[in-house]
């Protein structure tokens, strides 16, 4: 898994190999700190728009300036391992600022995605990706699916609902 896992340089010659053989690069990204059933809909959602699911994770200084000091939960090689590990990810890659800009700008994806709580004209690197031709969606946001909610259930010491 861990050869899924490339720094952006040789992340962009994978991405310009795909292009040459005519295949879709799906780009999206996120802290992905407790992986959760919403994040494994998500990304399968976000892989069927293409040939290939690149993640931009964040680092683990971008997650503390983002969430908190008591963030993140899991250590950045631990994160994208985890998600290198998904059949629907194809590359996981790190990056250290708080939106992943400088990443979409240097790999320029053909599809951008966030979740729903995301609205199109808000999405990070919309510009670079529409002015080289690509495409940029919202996809619907699964209720109830939160890291943060997990975290506080897990601090409060709750158990999982019981299913009837």
């Amino acid at each position: 898994m861990k050869s899924k896992i490339l720094e952006w340089e040789p992340l962009a010659l994978e991405i310009q190999k795909s292009k040459g053989r005519n295949e879709k690069c799906v780009f999206t990204n996120g802290c992905f700190d407790l992986l959760h059933k919403g994040h494994i809909r998500y990304l399968e959602q976000a892989k069927s728009l293409g040939d290939r699911l690149v993640v931009g994770v964040n680092s683990d200084r971008s997650v503390r300036r983002i969430k908190g000091p008591d963030r993140p939960i899991q250590p950045e090689g631990d994160r994208a391992e985890i998600l290198a590990a998904l059949a629907c990810v194809d590359y996981v890659t790190l990056f250290d600022q708080e939106t992943p800009l400088r990443l979409i700008e240097f790999i320029v994806p053909d599809v951008l995605v966030k979740g729903g709580d995301w609205p199109v004209h808000r999405i990070v690197g919309r510009d670079v990706v529409e002015k080289a031709g690509g495409s940029v969606l919202s996809i619907p946001y699964s209720e109830g699916d939160s890291t943060s909610r997990l975290i506080e259930r897990i601090r409060a010491g709750a158990r999982p609902p019981t299913e009837p």
